[in-house]
């Protein structure tokens, strides 16, 4: 069993209010939810109208897969144009990890 992670920092664009903020985030949220069937969530600067921190989990039974998906996940974020992707971290966790 491998567990896959990403941590995306985004900027959003003029948004002016949490309300404007959540209808930017939320439908990211949602279309990974859909597409790749990850675990997903806001996870940071909740209290900021223009940053947030979206993280994503995704277990897999081997490391092609998982990356396969992790990759496909990144692509969609970066796509976005109503953010810009200010980072991405990504970790893998294998079975034989302490």
């Amino acid at each position: 069993m491998y567990v896959g992670t990403l941590s995306f920092d985004l900027l959003l664009g003029d948004i002016r209010s949490l309300k404007e903020k959540r209808s930017v985030v939320r439908p990211i949220v949602a279309e990974l939810q859909r597409k790749y069937a990850v675990s997903v969530a806001e996870v940071d600067h909740q209290d900021l109208h223009r940053r947030a921190v979206i993280g994503l989990a995704v277990v897999a039974g081997d490391t092609e897969h998982l990356t396969d998906v992790l990759d496909r996940c990144e692509r969609l974020v970066a796509g976005r144009p109503e953010v810009e992707l200010l980072s991405v971290r990504r970790r893998l966790h294998g079975e034989h990890d302490d």
